[in-house]
């Protein structure tokens, strides 16, 4: 086995994920796409979206890393 720098790549198959928003949350996310849009001169779609958001918000929040360390857990 060749001893790479580079470690083998994580799994990046993505996994499908179906959810109930109330009205007022989708309201508030096209409002967020259209403000998006703005910024960046650029449209993209909520399904494209709200995976970076998420995202973001969990790489955020200090208290659910710190959980997450406590649970034997890391992103990876």
């Amino acid at each position: 086995m060749a001893d790479l720098k580079l470690s083998q790549l994580p799994d990046r198959t993505p996994v499908k994920l179906t959810i109930t928003i109330s009205p007022e949350l989708h309201r508030s996310l096209i409002d967020y796409a259209a403000v998006y849009n703005e910024a960046y001169g650029q449209a993209e779609s909520l399904t494209e979206l709200v995976p970076h958001m998420l995202t973001a918000f969990l790489s955020s929040d200090r208290a659910f890393a710190k959980a997450r360390e406590r649970l034997g857990k890391s992103a990876k």
